[in-house]
């Protein structure tokens, strides 16, 4: 397939280009070819951007939300349709392996379509009697709002921003990772041709300058970024700065508890699923994976004849299931914590080997005698690299689970259920999971607490994040004046 796009950037409804601006690379993870090369937005791109986006948001908004939802229902039904070539794009950008991105990329970016093209018709205000007089409230859209995506999910990023923002009245200037541009400039081509008027989706190519360009313009109401802790609090300070609305989705270094009775075998899926799915590069990944003494051995046994039964190859390969590392830096960094985490004592049970040749490839590794204060328990690593830490009691473990900045997830397995509720309530993260890890369906809030973000993705509550309640007073009798 052809993976250079037709331009850069898509604005108003078209493709446009402007070679002044820096050129972006495009790498192939798997082989690190080049396959695309994109142009960073200038202040024109940018301009031309929030200037359509400004117009086109007035008449959407006035638009009824029924008419508006249709327009996403039929864009995401286009993406089903697409699914193979989009999710074949979305692996040239990404490197994740196909049998991966044709289950979890397109096809999630278009159930947020779907789902939040549903609600369009239904946001809801309130009514308060107040004796015989009367309030309303009524949500408003907010007017241009920014996204800025991370580079693991690019299509499902672009979707789980746009969506709730286009249902609810507003019009979106989504900025790509700079690592992945490609696969968002589709989803803006089908929104237009699903019926979406031109200037309310565009997007725009660039690193850092541009998004702080974006985030600082006084036209844009609020910015939706996905990424890391430290970019996160930049965004979050330049929007403080105009007292914007923000969703921050950022980091984590989540704990994912096992105890003496729970199911080994689901345990250890779930394990594989929070740290090894897009070879690590999620940031809800439970790295920190406590194991209850009295199991721990049959664990790491169970774990061990697993992983090393991961199959790397072609991404392009359906049977491929662990593919290459997005980035040669964060490879590097992948590299540099497992230098460091051997050194401090953490014992490698097996994988953390790169593989000779072009790409970006490590085998998935899984540390053990892992302890609280060392680097890799406590710092984000967002690479294929598991920690196996030890615990007895269940006071100790929750403890040591919430012991970090950091508050995206948590997970434990255990067949107690009074166990589990007990223990969860007590876990200091946004999004938890009992027997199960790292399912995000959309009817279900996403999102962190502490250093790993505020508000939430997904769900009807996303929908109140991307409004404003406008309250009205209505007086039914005399009025009152002291002269």
């Amino acid at each position: 397939m052809t993976t250079q796009p037709t331009a850069s950037h898509f604005i108003d409804g078209q493709y446009v280009e402007d070679t002044a601006g820096d050129i972006i690379e495009v790498i192939y993870p798997a082989t690190g070819e080049i396959i695309a090369r994109v142009h960073e937005a200038t202040p024109a791109i940018v301009e031309q951007a929030l200037t359509s986006a400004a117009r086109a948001q007035a008449e959407w908004a006035a638009l009824d939300g029924t008419s508006r939802g249709r327009i996403l229902r039929r864009a995401a039904h286009l993406i089903m349709q697409r699914n193979h070539e989009l999710s074949v794009l979305e692996t040239y950008d990404t490197g994740k392996p196909l049998q991966e991105t044709l289950m979890a990329d397109a096809t999630s970016g278009a159930e947020a379509l779907e789902y939040f093209g549903g609600l369009a018709a239904d946001v809801p205000g309130q009514a308060m009697q107040f004796g015989g007089d009367w309030a309303y409230t009524i949500r408003r859209p907010l007017g241009v709002c920014v996204g800025i995506g991370a580079w693991n999910y690019p299509t499902q990023i672009a979707c789980w921003k746009a969506a709730p923002a286009l249902a609810t009245g507003n019009a979106m200037v989504f900025k790509p990772s700079e690592t992945t541009p490609l696969c968002a400039l589709k989803v803006a081509e089908i929104m237009i041709e699903a019926g979406l008027p031109a200037g309310l989706f565009n997007v725009v190519q660039g690193r850092g300058a541009v998004g702080a360009a974006l985030t600082g313009d006084a036209r844009v109401a609020k910015v939706s970024l996905t990424g890391s802790v430290p970019t996160g609090r930049k965004v979050y300070a330049s929007a403080a700065a105009q007292m914007k609305q923000v969703t921050m989705e950022l980091g984590g270094k989540s704990p994912f508890i096992v105890f003496a009775d729970a199911n080994l075998d689901d345990a250890v899926s779930g394990a594989i699923n929070a740290n090894f799915y897009s070879s690590g590069q999620v940031c809800s990944n439970g790295t920190r994976v406590f194991v209850h003494a009295d199991v721990q051995q049959e664990f790491l046994e169970k774990l061990k004849k697993r992983v090393e039964t991961a199959i790397i190859g072609d991404p392009l390969d359906e049977a491929t299931n662990f593919g290459p590392m997005t980035t040669q830096a964060q490879l590097d960094i992948t590299l540099r914590h497992l230098e460091t985490a051997r050194a401090e004592g953490a014992r490698v049970i097996t994988g953390g080997q790169q593989l000779d040749g072009p790409g970006y490839w490590i085998t998935p590794a899984v540390l053990a005698d892992v302890t609280d204060d060392m680097t890799v328990a406590r710092q984000e690593v967002f690479g294929p690299v598991m920690s196996v830490l030890s615990f007895t009691g269940e006071d100790d473990v929750i403890t040591r689970a919430n012991d970090t900045e950091f508050g995206l997830s948590a997970g434990l397995f255990t067949q107690d259920l009074t166990r589990a509720h007990r223990v969860v309530a007590q876990l200091q993260a946004g999004t938890c999971w009992i027997n199960q890890y790292n399912l995000t369906p959309l009817g279900m809030p996403f999102g962190g607490s502490k250093q790993s973000g505020i508000g939430r993705e997904n769900a009807r509550m996303a929908m109140d994040h991307f409004t404003e309640v406008q309250t009205v007073y209505v007086g039914m009798g005399p009025v009152e004046a002291a002269f």
